[in-house]
């Protein structure tokens, strides 16, 4: 039996770096009321409240930086109807993201958004951040899939954002003002979303090549092409090396490649996909690919996916770290990548990157090594503050999937003039003026 300490341990950090906060007391609400009746004590009392999903999130979304109560939904895990007549599914926020899928191949259904912590993190978090996932390049990201919301707010009120329809366009659009908010306006207790006929066939390939900023280019080519794969990955020699150490999954590396895409072409009919690949084949030999190799099993297939999944976990095992969630307009790629480097070099930082290449989402992880701690808390966040200025003029933004949270709100006037954070701020008092849910994020 665990301890208490350790109890409360669990819920003191998520995977956001190696920060750290308890809660005075963890709550696990089953119901919808229970939730409405635990907001509407501390909203009367003034205590801050931590929404909690699985905790797996990078920007200390779900980190009690105020102590008081850290609201868990993992209790709340029933899928609730699948509508295979409409293509919907209702369930509750604790469902986790892979049983959901799971349960929806049994009705021939498709969920696309798929983090690479699947297999652990719960809808709820994926509404919070409105997550992506490799397939998000063909088949967006948890935005494009949310009809309803069914939320509780901060006073305890029980409201529908929306309505269980493909069309909506009857006054402001609440359930899209709650994906992506953190947390910080309403606890979502209950979801409606949209799914797909399940496609029946998919082939998966890892091309290498000598120079990353040719690789960043041919993503961008695949396109202009008129192809648009299910997956389209970038991924650094050192990231997949660190993933195969931590997975036991061989990895044999040529030290000419600099660079990796993982690639995947899904439909219906297995011919058209076939021809798809062979329309990606000639486009990645046309810039610059070193070597093709095709998943030809299932087996291989869910080693190259456990090998790309693995790399957050691969690369902070037995490391502090800092991982930036950049991402700008797919063909300015190359000049992140590049500027990235650069911008390491001058600061003596080693990083390693991977992301989806396919919607110019590049992850960047910082890692401290031998970093003293002054130069890591000082130095190195100049370097991040550089990496989002970049991103900045290169029409992009400082986080793609993760969120702002806690750990990247002092870079959000990089990308916004305080005019328009003080809206954010006012929609902010408009649904919790005693400020009480999820206190000191994205601000």
């Amino acid at each position: 039996m665990d301890s208490q300490h350790e109890l409360f341990d669990r819920y003191a950090h998520d995977h956001t770096e190696d920060l750290h906060f308890n809660p005075d007391i963890v709550l696990l609400p089953e119901t919808k009321e229970q939730i409405s009746d635990i907001l509407r004590y501390c909203n009367q009392a003034c205590i801050a409240v931590t929404p909690r999903g699985a905790g797996t999130g990078l920007s200390g979304g779900a980190l009690p930086i105020y102590g008081g109560v850290v609201l868990s939904v993992e209790r709340m895990n029933a899928i609730q109807h699948i509508d295979r007549d409409n293509f919907q599914v209702t369930l509750q926020p604790g469902v986790i993201n892979e049983a959901l899928q799971q349960a929806l191949t049994a009705y021939d259904l498709f969920y696309p958004p798929d983090p690479a912590s699947k297999g652990s993190c719960m809808m709820g978090g994926n509404i919070a951040h409105s997550s992506g996932g490799p397939k998000a390049v063909k088949y967006g990201t948890t935005r494009d899939y949310v009809l309803n919301l069914e939320v509780v707010l901060p006073d305890g009120r029980i409201m529908w954002t929306g309505a269980d329809t493909l069309k909506y366009s009857s006054g402001y659009n609440l359930t899209h003002l709650m994906i992506g908010s953190e947390g910080t306006l309403g606890i979502v207790s209950s979801m409606v979303l949209r799914v797909m006929p399940l496609p029946k066939y998919q082939i998966l390939l890892l091309a290498s090549f000598d120079s990353a900023e040719q690789a960043c280019r041919a993503v961008n080519a695949l396109f202009l092409a008129g192809q648009t794969p299910s997956v389209c990955e970038f991924v650094e020699p050192l990231a997949f090396e660190l993933s195969s150490n931590l997975t036991g999954i061989p990895f044999t590396h040529d030290a000419a490649v600099k660079a990796y895409l993982l690639i995947e072409a899904d439909g219906f009919e297995l011919s058209e996909v076939e021809k798809s690949i062979e329309a990606m084949y000639a486009v990645l030999d046309a810039h610059g690919c070193i070597n093709v190799l095709m998943a030809d099993s299932e087996d291989k297939k869910n080693q190259f996916w456990r090998l790309r999944r693995s790399i957050g976990e691969a690369t902070k095992k037995g490391n502090v770290y800092k991982e930036e969630d950049t991402v700008v307009p797919r063909a300015s790629l190359p000049a992140l990548y590049h500027g990235v480097k650069a911008i390491a070099g001058r600061y003596g930082l080693r990083t390693v990157c991977y992301g989806h290449a396919g919607d110019g989402n590049l992850h960047v992880n910082i890692l401290k090594d031998q970093l003293t701690d002054s130069y890591w808390n000082h130095e190195v966040k100049e370097a991040i503050r550089e990496i989002f200025q970049l991103c900045y003029s290169l029409k992009g933004t400082i986080s793609g999937e993760h969120g702002i949270g806690l750990v990247q709100k002092e870079y959000m006037p990089i990308v916004m003039p305080e005019w328009q954070l003080e809206l954010m701020r006012g929609i902010k008092q408009v649904f919790d003026p005693r400020g009480i849910l999820n206190p000191g994020k994205i601000f």
